[in-house]
Protein backbone atom coordinates (compact mmCIF):
# COMPACT_ATOMS: atom_id res chain seq x y z
CA UNK A 1 0.00 0.00 0.00
CA UNK A 2 1.62 3.40 -0.96
CA UNK A 3 -0.31 5.47 1.92
CA UNK A 4 -1.98 4.17 4.74
CA UNK A 5 -4.61 6.46 6.46
CA UNK A 6 -5.39 5.00 9.88
CA UNK A 7 -7.89 6.42 12.19
CA UNK A 8 -9.33 4.75 15.77
CA UNK A 9 -13.55 5.59 15.77
CA UNK A 10 -14.38 4.31 18.89
CA UNK A 11 -17.74 6.21 19.44
CA UNK A 12 -19.39 2.57 20.35
CA UNK A 13 -22.66 4.51 18.48
CA UNK A 14 -22.88 6.82 21.31
CA UNK A 15 -23.59 10.87 19.28
CA UNK A 16 -20.35 12.31 21.29
CA UNK A 17 -19.02 15.59 20.98
CA UNK A 18 -15.20 15.51 20.43
CA UNK A 19 -13.26 18.64 20.94
CA UNK A 20 -10.24 19.40 18.28
CA UNK A 21 -7.63 18.29 20.44
CA UNK A 22 -9.19 14.94 21.24
CA UNK A 23 -9.36 13.59 17.72
CA UNK A 24 -6.50 11.18 16.87
CA UNK A 25 -4.21 12.43 14.60
CA UNK A 26 -4.17 10.61 11.36
CA UNK A 27 -1.17 8.42 10.87
CA UNK A 28 0.53 8.18 6.66
CA UNK A 29 2.92 6.13 6.20
CA UNK A 30 5.58 6.81 3.89
CA UNK A 31 8.21 4.45 3.73
CA UNK A 32 7.46 3.53 0.14
CA UNK A 33 7.42 7.10 -1.32
CA UNK A 34 10.66 7.79 0.68
CA UNK A 35 12.34 4.66 -1.21
CA UNK A 36 10.91 5.66 -4.36
CA UNK A 37 12.68 9.35 -3.58
CA UNK A 38 16.34 6.90 -3.33
CA UNK A 39 15.33 4.83 -6.18
CA UNK A 40 15.53 7.91 -8.40
CA UNK A 41 18.42 9.72 -7.16
CA UNK A 42 20.50 6.76 -7.33
CA UNK A 43 19.25 6.18 -10.76
CA UNK A 44 19.71 9.99 -12.07
CA UNK A 45 23.08 9.98 -10.39
CA UNK A 46 24.35 6.80 -12.00
CA UNK A 47 22.73 7.65 -15.59
CA UNK A 48 24.28 11.62 -15.58
CA UNK A 49 27.51 12.17 -17.42
CA UNK A 50 29.44 14.25 -16.07
CA UNK A 51 31.51 16.75 -17.20
CA UNK A 52 34.80 15.69 -18.60
CA UNK A 53 38.25 17.63 -18.44
CA UNK A 54 39.35 19.30 -21.78
CA UNK A 55 43.14 19.03 -21.82
CA UNK A 56 45.49 19.70 -24.83
CA UNK A 57 48.18 16.94 -25.36
CA UNK A 58 52.14 18.67 -25.52
CA UNK A 59 54.94 16.97 -26.15
CA UNK A 60 57.44 17.45 -24.33
CA UNK A 61 61.07 16.94 -25.27
CA UNK A 62 62.67 13.56 -23.77
CA UNK A 63 65.24 15.18 -20.83
CA UNK A 64 67.42 11.54 -20.34
CA UNK A 65 68.45 11.61 -24.03
CA UNK A 66 71.47 13.66 -25.54
CA UNK A 67 70.59 17.08 -26.68
CA UNK A 68 70.17 17.39 -30.40
CA UNK A 69 71.21 20.18 -32.57
CA UNK A 70 68.63 22.67 -32.84
CA UNK A 71 65.86 22.60 -35.60
CA UNK A 72 65.94 25.41 -38.33
CA UNK A 73 62.68 26.79 -39.16
CA UNK A 74 61.34 28.64 -42.57
CA UNK A 75 60.95 31.86 -41.55
CA UNK A 76 58.00 32.26 -44.17
CA UNK A 77 55.79 30.04 -42.34
CA UNK A 78 56.99 31.44 -38.24
CA UNK A 79 54.53 33.31 -36.15
CA UNK A 80 56.13 34.52 -32.92
CA UNK A 81 53.87 35.11 -30.01
CA UNK A 82 55.74 36.88 -27.11
CA UNK A 83 53.47 36.96 -23.97
CA UNK A 84 53.95 40.09 -22.09
CA UNK A 85 52.73 41.43 -18.62
CA UNK A 86 49.35 43.66 -18.33
CA UNK A 87 48.28 41.27 -20.73
CA UNK A 88 49.72 42.04 -23.64
CA UNK A 89 50.32 40.11 -27.07
CA UNK A 90 53.16 41.20 -29.45
CA UNK A 91 53.59 39.12 -32.33
CA UNK A 92 55.54 39.03 -35.73
CA UNK A 93 56.76 36.80 -38.00
CA UNK A 94 59.68 35.49 -39.22
CA UNK A 95 63.37 35.67 -36.94
CA UNK A 96 64.26 37.50 -34.36
CA UNK A 97 67.18 38.99 -35.93
CA UNK A 98 65.75 39.94 -38.95
CA UNK A 99 61.41 39.81 -38.52
CA UNK A 100 59.31 39.84 -41.82
CA UNK A 101 56.99 41.81 -40.36
CA UNK A 102 57.30 44.35 -37.71
CA UNK A 103 56.28 43.59 -33.93
CA UNK A 104 51.96 44.39 -33.38
CA UNK A 105 49.71 44.04 -30.49
CA UNK A 106 46.85 42.27 -30.19
CA UNK A 107 44.29 41.18 -27.35
CA UNK A 108 43.48 37.33 -26.37
CA UNK A 109 40.26 37.66 -28.00
CA UNK A 110 38.29 35.28 -30.98
CA UNK A 111 38.56 38.92 -32.64
CA UNK A 112 42.33 39.58 -31.27
CA UNK A 113 44.30 36.48 -31.64
CA UNK A 114 42.06 33.55 -32.64
CA UNK A 115 41.56 35.98 -36.01
CA UNK A 116 44.94 36.49 -36.13
CA UNK A 117 46.08 33.16 -36.13
CA UNK A 118 43.06 32.20 -38.70
CA UNK A 119 44.25 34.65 -41.22
CA UNK A 120 48.32 34.09 -40.90
CA UNK A 121 47.28 30.21 -41.16
CA UNK A 122 45.77 30.92 -44.88
CA UNK A 123 48.94 33.43 -45.65
CA UNK A 124 51.17 30.75 -45.25
CA UNK A 125 49.16 28.28 -46.70
CA UNK A 126 49.04 30.47 -49.96
CA UNK A 127 52.40 31.69 -49.89
CA UNK A 128 54.34 28.60 -49.35
CA UNK A 129 52.14 26.00 -51.62
CA UNK A 130 50.35 24.30 -49.04
CA UNK A 131 52.36 24.28 -45.98
CA UNK A 132 51.33 24.42 -42.24
CA UNK A 133 52.00 27.45 -40.10
CA UNK A 134 54.67 27.09 -37.42
CA UNK A 135 53.69 29.26 -34.12
CA UNK A 136 56.29 29.50 -31.70
CA UNK A 137 54.39 30.83 -27.62
CA UNK A 138 56.71 32.77 -25.78
CA UNK A 139 55.85 33.42 -22.76
CA UNK A 140 58.18 35.92 -20.65
CA UNK A 141 58.93 36.65 -17.20
CA UNK A 142 55.60 38.70 -16.56
CA UNK A 143 53.28 36.79 -18.06
CA UNK A 144 50.75 34.82 -16.26
CA UNK A 145 49.98 31.52 -17.13
CA UNK A 146 45.87 32.39 -18.09
CA UNK A 147 47.59 33.87 -21.00
CA UNK A 148 49.80 31.00 -21.98
CA UNK A 149 46.17 28.57 -21.62
CA UNK A 150 44.45 31.07 -23.86
CA UNK A 151 47.20 31.53 -26.12
CA UNK A 152 47.32 27.55 -26.17
CA UNK A 153 43.51 27.56 -26.58
CA UNK A 154 43.58 29.63 -29.38
CA UNK A 155 45.76 27.78 -31.43
CA UNK A 156 44.22 24.36 -31.16
CA UNK A 157 40.63 26.48 -32.34
CA UNK A 158 42.58 27.38 -34.98
CA UNK A 159 43.77 23.78 -35.89
CA UNK A 160 47.08 24.48 -36.01
CA UNK A 161 49.01 21.49 -35.86
CA UNK A 162 52.63 22.81 -35.41
CA UNK A 163 53.26 25.01 -32.20
CA UNK A 164 55.92 25.03 -29.79
CA UNK A 165 56.54 26.67 -26.74
CA UNK A 166 59.89 28.54 -26.42
CA UNK A 167 61.87 31.29 -24.02
CA UNK A 168 62.24 34.66 -25.30
CA UNK A 169 65.73 35.59 -26.95
CA UNK A 170 67.29 39.26 -25.57
CA UNK A 171 65.78 41.07 -28.68
CA UNK A 172 62.53 39.23 -27.86
CA UNK A 173 62.66 40.62 -24.63
CA UNK A 174 63.23 44.18 -25.83
CA UNK A 175 60.10 44.00 -28.05
CA UNK A 176 57.70 42.79 -24.85
CA UNK A 177 58.92 45.77 -22.56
Amino acid sequence: MMADFTSNNSTGGKKQRRSISSRPMPKVDLTAMVDLAFLLITFFMLTTSLQTPNSLDVAMPDKTGPLSAPILLSEERTLNLLLGGNNELTYYRGASESPKSSPQKVGYGKLGLGELLLKMREQVKHSTNGEDLIVLIKPSEDAVTRNLVDALDAVQRASIKRFMIAKLDAEEQRMVR
